[in-house]
């Protein structure tokens, strides 16, 4: 399950956010103040009723927790299904057998900081650093449970993996062509569909895909007059392939992807 990260850029420091709601204390002294001041005129019922409020307040002070984590569940799930794919991506077994995290727990970080935080406002920002960790739990638990599709269906031979592609891009509407298995420069598959061409590299790996591929496919994308280039994968990328996708404008993709791509120039 994805661990805390000391330091982050969505974990604002409670004591230099001047828009965080009033501490426990305060609303408690306030409420007794008030409270207190009408009770002198309304007599013992009235002080049964501040004690109810100020139950009631405590109460709800101690439910914000609860809540804080119901919200970020509750965005986690409108990305549930693209969570999933990268949960899928980005965990891997070595070859001793064990397994690889890394890249997941970095993209449970990342999803939280830039994604959940800034939505969740101030309110509850003195939460944030104590409920890290269960905010990362819940982002890890909702891609779990989304149902993917059997990655055993993935060829592991790279022409069936090449075909295997090719056949969800078809089924997303675009004409596909493989090419050559010798002289292809870094392209795999060509595909077209509304004025687009698109540059395909196919990868079938046990491990995450690194900066050769993203160089190839970069590479192939003038060579075959495409519009944009991308290479595919069963597996992750390295953080390496995903800066130079970055500069270059390689798509990094799963083969999850393809049967709903949308593609823009």
């Amino acid at each position: 399950m994805p661990s805390a990260r000391p330091s982050s850029p969505g974990a604002t420091d409670p004591a230099e956010d001047p828009a965080r709601p009033p501490s426990l204390v305060t609303r408690l002294f306030w409420t007794g103040t008030s409270g207190s001041a009408l009770a002198f005129w309304y007599g013992p019922p009235a002080f049964a009723g501040i004690g109810l409020v100020l139950a009631a307040v405590l109460l709800h002070h101690l439910d914000r927790a609860r809540r804080l984590r119901r919200r970020v569940r509750r965005l986690a799930r409108r990305h549930a299904q693209t969570l999933a794919i990268r949960r899928r991506q980005e965990r891997f077994e070595d070859a001793y057998g064990t397994l690889i995290e890394d890249g997941w727990l970095k993209e449970c970080a990342y999803f939280l900081d830039r994604t959940v935080l800034p939505q969740l406002g101030t309110r509850h920002a003195d939460l944030f650093a104590r409920e890290r960790s269960r905010m990362l739990g819940i982002i890890d638990a909702v891609a779990e449970a989304v149902d993917l599709p059997d990655e055993d269906e993935a060829p592991e031979d790279g022409i069936d993996y090449e075909r295997f592609c090719a056949e969800r891009l078809a089924r997303a509407g675009w004409r596909t062509h493989r090419t050559p298995p010798s002289g292809d420069q870094g392209a795999d598959v060509l595909a077209e569909r509304d004025g687009i061409r698109l540059v395909v590299q196919c990868k079938r790996l046990g491990r995450p895909v690194g900066n050769a591929a993203v160089q190839e496919a970069a590479a192939a994308l003038p060579y075959w007059s495409g519009d944009r280039a991308a290479v595919v994968s069963n597996a992750g990328f390295t953080p390496a392939a995903r800066r130079l996708a970055s500069a270059t404008g390689v798509l990094l993709l799963h083969h999850d992807d393809l049967e709903e791509l949308e593609v823009e120039v």
